[in-house]
């Protein structure tokens, strides 16, 4: 009698993970395929299109821009604040930059300018117009449109908005021991009209322990002794 052979049911072979991750993937990709594709081409256009701005509008843009101040910023040099605003028949100035190249770096560099010119003009509103108006992430041009934005309320009579100018102005760049301690003292001043003396003596003590070897250092404890302060 024959002896029957029992077939031993074949066992599942244990799939690597690199295998399963390969399926995974290529399941994600049969799912998905259309969608990655459109946001792949989506993709490239974005790319192409800020690339396409960059080369053949902004860049001709800031070019023109550049060109249209560079004479104003020749009559800022040569302290003609009237014909670097206004232009002098043949070249625009500053005010005809900044409606013309508003969207421009040298569009808000004519902002700064501006500003500085109507100062020098006595026109303190319109200074301080302008002056608002122009941004920077330079730090030192910064401190000087914080400033000048700082004398224009001063010369206006607004002392509380100089003071704020001044301090920030006189904080923005610790590194700076000629315009720091200078704006640090307006305030200083200023906050003694303001009957503030105990602020006032604040920013004088921070003017004598940050800046020490500054001309401005060398006053203070005399202002200092005025405000009844001996330390």
């Amino acid at each position: 009698m024959a002896t029957e052979v029992k077939q031993v049911p074949e066992q599942p072979v244990e799939r690597s993970t690199e295998e399963k991750v390969v399926d995974s993937a290529r399941d994600f990709w049969g799912k998905n395929n259309k969608v990655i594709t459109y946001a792949l081409a989506g993709l490239v256009v974005i790319v192409g299109g800020y690339f396409a701005y960059t080369k053949f509008y902004k860049g001709p843009a800031e070019a023109k821009a550049a060109d249209a101040i560079w004479k104003a910023e020749d009559y800022y040099r040569l302290d003609s604040f009237k014909l670097a605003l206004e232009g002098d028949g043949m070249n625009g100035g500053f005010l005809k930059a900044i409606k013309n190249h508003g969207g421009t770096k040298a569009g808000n560099l004519a902002q700064f300018y501006a500003g500085a010119c109507y100062m020098q003009l006595g026109d303190f509103n319109n200074a301080i117009k302008y002056l608002k108006e122009f941004s920077t992430s330079q730090v030192e041009m910064e401190v000087r449109a914080a400033g000048l934005l700082g004398d224009a309320y001063s010369e206006l009579g607004k002392k509380q908005e100089a003071v704020d100018y001044y301090k920030k102005a006189g904080n923005l760049f610790d590194k700076d021991d000629i315009n720091s301690p200078e704006y640090l003292f307006r305030a200083a001043m200023l906050y003694q009209d303001l009957g503030k003396n105990k602020e006032a003596i604040e920013v004088l003590h921070q003017i004598k322990d940050k800046y020490p070897s500054s001309q401005r250092a060398f006053e203070v404890d005399k202002y200092l002794g005025k405000l009844g302060d001996l330390n």
